[in-house]
């Protein structure tokens, strides 16, 4: 089961405040310890909304909304994907993570990623193979 964790925006990580040397640190410990553990798929750190864009789609029309954006509980400032056994896995994980924003109350939001499988028969053959190929793509090419 694969999961993207989502590090909720703040105030200061919208102002593009930058974390203190120390919790650069407990972050990449607790890093280092999904590398051992083999659950770790990717994670990063996003730039405020100020340096981004959203894409609206009414119809066929394609609309630019430049940032920032004002809803910062609505943001995402950093995220994980990990692949662990299950909901409870992950939850664990989660838990011993160190506060993403130790100066205010941290917000972290678990949200399960859609394998193909879970489409059933709407996953057609082809829909199945288009997914084969992008899984490929995903996994690390082995040295």
């Amino acid at each position: 089961m694969r999961f993207m964790v989502m590090v909720k925006a703040t105030a200061d990580s919208e102002a593009g405040a930058m974390p203190s040397t120390e919790m650069l640190e407990e972050m990449s410990r607790y890093n280092e310890q999904l590398v051992k553990a083999g659950v770790l798929l990717a994670a990063d750190g996003l730039h405020p909304s100020s340096k981004g864009a959203r894409v609206r789609f009414e119809g066929g029309e394609r609309t630019v909304l430049d940032g920032p954006f004002t809803e910062t509980k609505e943001l995402v400032a950093g995220f994980w994907i990990m692949e662990v056994g299950s909901w409870d896995e992950i939850v664990e994980w989660v838990k011993r993570c160190p506060n993403p924003m130790p100066e205010q109350t941290g917000e972290i939001e678990i949200r399960q990623i859609f394998e193909v499988e879970d489409f059933g028969d709407l996953a057609t053959p082809e829909v199945r193979a288009i997914a084969d190929g992008v899984g490929e793509l995903r996994r690390p090419n082995p040295a």
